[in-house]
């Protein structure tokens, strides 16, 4: 009997390749900026004196919104075109840029950098589900998207260097400004070069289902503030059960919708809810360290801005060279083995920093730092293809979306969690000074960086000693932190490990109930579990 094999598909040219070069602008300008703030946040701290709560909205809200509207805007990619919404929302992102490099309150930050979030929602699903509709080819696809990940690191290596740069010789809103020509290249690179996809098929738009994602997300997010800050009473409760009760509702909508906005089938495969939390809780970690690493360098160490992202490169590069070489890794290994190895990996970084000194030299951050980003480079490249290689040509808008919605989602609750930990515990850790009012103690308690403005108003040897207690009230919030990433890592590596394994021996059992005959397409997924 004789079997006619289907096609080979197309491999990509140097225009696709050319392609992929200004897809990577958006992701490196969202890495960027997801980093550079961090930086930042000492002089912003000193320039709009924000309080603790608004020092953490600055940071996150950004990634909240994007979080809250991904699956919103990646269905809307499919339907009015991914190029288009890519386009649209590259011009929308350095508008927003310019209102935040010239924020003169917290408030007005707070804004911009939400409005930052709903532009770059509309950037990132057309990113990923054009990589899926420009390179047809499966290991040409898997490089592609490593590449592509890397990118995330990359931004992050390329946000200390240049942010710390500008924060030296300008002042801080020169960080935000530093979008504008990526944005130009994108807008010029991606109408010469980049494709046009639309779902031919894609029903009308649930506004409705749009307005509830966001509702899920941002109350659920307010509480855990609210709680860090206030502690657990009432109102965070409250927050928090408000969310996932609007949450619950969506997912019910969802089920019963003819054309939902979340296409919830994409759960029902197990290779791709695995891999989804798995990028999840990598992003978690690397995030969550970012936010208080930075400080940890500049304030308690005393680092200068263009010093400290030197010494976070080690561990950026360590990412983008896991990530790279991770497409050979997989080729010898399966990937239930090295998904999880990465995640312990960012676990034996995080209980690295448990160890972190007051004083001396940034050694022992820069070993557990490159842990984190090499554990986060090998998990999050491999999760990616394996999430784009689950799902169908048309759906990839969907499954991009819902990726992205756990990449920024993880971000936005590794500084959240991590990120209010911190502060909390800093917060109560930082002891009355002799002869410092109770005023100045309040706002020396808000933030470190609040700290160091107080003790620059002091006396020599009073502002000393408070910038000392500070830092070695941080030091020690820094240590707990660590200890409950590296808890929550660490489980999520294990389950990682067991559920990856449980679906591999499905696929295995799935294949030797209907042989693939020899003209059955090409399995999946980019890559073997």
């Amino acid at each position: 009997m004789n079997h006619t094999s289907s096609p080979a598909p197309p491999r990509a040219g140097r225009r696709e390749w050319c392609a992929l070069g200004v897809l990577m602008l958006p992701v490196l300008l969202i890495a960027v900026d997801s980093t550079v703030l961090g930086f930042a946040v000492p002089m912003i701290s000193s320039a709009l004196r924000p309080t603790g709560t608004q020092l953490l909205w600055m940071v996150d809200i950004y990634m909240f919104v994007l979080a809250g509207l991904l699956v919103t805007m990646g269905t809307l990619g499919d339907r009015i075109g991914r190029r288009r919404l890519l386009l649209v929302g590259a011009a929308g992102f350095g508008a927003a840029s310019v209102l935040a490099g010239y924020a003169p309150t917290a408030e007005v930050l707070i804004v911009a950098r939400a409005l930052l979030g709903v532009f770059g929602a509309t950037l990132m699903p057309s990113t990923l589900s054009l990589l899926r509709t420009i390179f047809l080819d499966r290991r040409q696809r898997t490089l592609a998207i490593a590449i592509w990940a890397t990118m995330f690191s990359g931004g992050a290596a390329l946000g200390p260097v240049v942010g710390g740069w500008l924060l030296e010789h300008f002042w801080w809103g020169s960080v935000f400004l530093i979008n504008l020509p990526v944005m130009a290249a994108l807008l010029v690179g991606g109408r010469l070069l980049l494709p046009e996809y639309r779902d031919p098929a894609p029903g009308p738009f649930d506004l409705l289902s749009a307005g509830m994602s966001l509702a899920t997300v941002l109350p659920v997010v307010y509480g855990i503030k609210l709680a860090a800050s206030e502690g657990l009473g009432a109102a965070p409760v409250a927050s928090v059960l408000l969310g996932l009760a609007v949450g619950a509702l969506f997912v019910r909508r969802q089920l019963r919708a003819r054309h939902p906005m979340l296409d919830l089938r994409l759960f029902a495969d197990r290779e791709f809810s695995t891999a989804l939390s798995a990028n999840l809780m990598s992003v978690f970690a690397l995030t969550g360290c970012m936010f208080f690493i930075t400080q940890y360098l500049q304030l308690v160490l005393g680092v200068s801005p263009m010093r400290a992202g030197l010494w976070l490169l080690p561990g950026i590069l360590a990412s983008i060279a896991a990530g790279l070489l991770s497409v050979a890794l997989v080729r010898r290994l399966p990937v239930r083995v090295l998904v999880p190895a990465g995640m312990f990996a960012a676990t034996a970084g995080f209980l690295v920093m448990t160890q972190l000194p007051a004083t001396g030299t940034p050694l022992l951050l820069v070993i557990a730092f490159a842990l984190v980003g090499a554990g986060v480079g090998l998990a999050e490249t491999l999760t990616n293809d394996v999430i784009m290689a689950s799902a169908p040509p048309e759906r990839a808008g969907a499954a991009s979306a819902i990726s992205e919605t756990a990449y920024e989602l993880g971000g936005a609750l590794g500084t959240a969690v991590l990120g209010s930990l911190v502060v909390g515990v800093y917060q109560s850790a930082l002891a009355p000074a002799p002869g410092l009012p109770p005023a100045a103690l309040a706002e020396a308690r808000e933030t470190l960086g609040g700290a160091h403005a107080v003790a620059d108003g002091l006396a020599p040897a009073a502002g000393e000693a408070l910038r000392q207690a500070a830092g070695t009230a941080f030091t020690g919030a820094i240590h707990i932190t660590a200890l409950v990433g590296a808890v929550v890592v660490g489980y999520a590596a294990l389950q990682t490990l067991v559920l990856l394994r449980r679906a591999a021996r499905a696929a295995e059992a799935r294949r030797a109930e209907r042989p693939r005959a020899a003209g059955d397409a090409e399995p999946r997924a980019g890559a073997p579990l």
